[in-house]
């Protein structure tokens, strides 16, 4: 949008970008600088942004001032006059003063790819606990740029890189900042205790935790609509919402999933990580992905269709490290088979390495058996006849298992259900 001084819409802008990146020639940089480009397009894409073109430099070192040197910002100065472009989206996180000097040379709008990713945020979040995370990111982020970002914040409500909750309050002062990310921060607390009090029930009815976990857009929500069908559920108010972009979901989702032979789980569908993914917004969210650290196991979906799934694997990696729950019982799922071509495509196979099409069910009854011999493997199915004189031992079993039927007989109470290796020991004597 384009206001008046008087504060009105005047117009709608469409965002036309040129996207730019640094290659540096690093050993530490954790993908090729066309896949992190063609990434960053994809999220220029996912934002609202038509890209125009891309611009990559060779520079052993970062310029302090402009990012990229004088001489190739003038350069770009003038691509952008040529293609009339209003919008310059940098690859790596700028300064607030870099910032602003590229925008006051440029005569454009100059974001950088944590501010894209915060923007994707800020359109996607729905729930009161994922905007105020998205709003605690951009103020945490902001706030030491408020300087170089002045220009940026008067454009309020200008597109790409001014959207979300927080975006009134970011031309207040550094005081009133750390007041609203004082206050966030007590609103998510209190959020979590719930949740915390939410995991806690879980824990007491015992039903395992299964977190879908993976790289942005790798099909995790339709893998969970999949199984969701799988078991039975049609309504609407049960699927996720899925779609095939970068962000599509934001908040974590959980539904309870019965198989054929009524074991139960918990299924948990999480948000999406990225490359360069910002610290902030790690931070902000990682109350929600701490839900992660109490999953039973793992399942981590991979695009394999994406040429560069394996540095994606490692992201992942990386962030389930941080959490502490790399060395979880996982199952490593390869997603999309089914637009693989050519038959000497070379796709991994190996123990608790699953193929998989979460859009066409392909491979879903092989996960779902894995997934049921990795949470109930000490599981036995077993009939027991309980004497009307140890009701506890039936109150037991209908709390602590599954049980699948009871039958009041002649000589007492005959229950079906799954005992684990314990439980049977202990109630060997009653088994029929």
């Amino acid at each position: 949008m384009q206001f008046n001084e008087n504060n009105e819409i005047i117009e709608h802008i469409e965002q036309r970008a040129v996207l730019v990146g640094v290659s540096t020639g690093s050993r530490d940089e954790v993908t090729t600088i066309e896949n992190s480009m063609q990434e960053l397009e994809e999220l220029a894409q996912a934002a609202g942004a038509e890209v125009l073109e891309k611009v990559v430099q060779n520079k052993q070192r970062i310029d302090a001032t402009y990012y990229i040197g004088k001489g190739k910002a003038e350069e770009i100065r003038i691509l952008c006059n040529a293609l009339d472009a209003n919008l310059v989206i940098f690859n790596d996180e700028l300064s607030g003063a870099q910032i602003r000097n590229l925008e006051e040379l440029m005569e454009v709008t100059v974001i950088d790819r944590t501010t894209l990713i915060l923007d994707i945020f800020a359109q996607r979040a729905q729930s009161k606990e994922g905007k105020l995370q998205v709003e605690l990111a951009q103020l945490r982020y902001r706030l030491p740029r408020l300087i170089g970002l002045g220009r940026a914040l008067s454009r309020t409500g200008a597109g790409i890189g001014t959207r979300g909750p927080g975006e009134k309050k970011l031309e207040l002062d550094r005081r009133h900042i750390l007041d609203r990310i004082s206050d966030i921060r007590q609103q998510l607390e209190e959020i979590k205790k719930n949740r915390e009090v939410q995991r806690g029930k879980r824990r007491k009815s015992e039903i395992p935790v299964v977190a879908l976990v993976g790289y942005t857009n790798a099909g995790k929500s339709t893998l969970m609509n999949q199984i969701l069908s799988y078991a039975g559920f049609h309504q609407e108010d049960k699927s996720v919402y899925a779609e095939d972009m970068l962000f599509a979901t934001l908040d974590t989702a959980h539904r309870k999933i019965q198989l054929p032979d009524k074991e139960e789980f918990i299924l948990i569908d999480t948000v999406g990580f990225v490359s360069k993914l910002p610290h902030a917004l790690v931070d902000a969210f990682k109350a929600t992905l701490e839900e992660v650290q109490d999953a039973h196991l793992i399942i981590h979906l991979v695009d394999v269709t994406n040429r560069d799934y394996e540095m994606q694997m490692k992201v992942t990696e990386n962030v389930l490290e941080e959490l502490e729950v790399k060395d979880k019982s996982t199952i490593l799922v390869f997603n999309k088979i089914d637009r693989i071509e050519g038959e000497n495509t070379y796709i991994p196979r190996g123990k608790d390495l699953i193929h998989l099409s979460a859009l066409k069910g392909i491979g879903l009854d092989e996960l779902l058996k894995t997934v049921k011999e990795k949470l109930f493997q000490d599981q036995k199915k077993v009939a027991l006849l309980i004497p009307y004189n140890r009701g506890d031992i039936v109150s037991y079993l209908c709390d602590k298992t599954k049980v699948l039927s009871t039958e009041y007989q002649e000589e007492g109470v005959f229950v079906e259900t799954w005992l684990n290796t314990a439980d049977y020991n202990r109630y060997i004597s009653f088994i029929r």
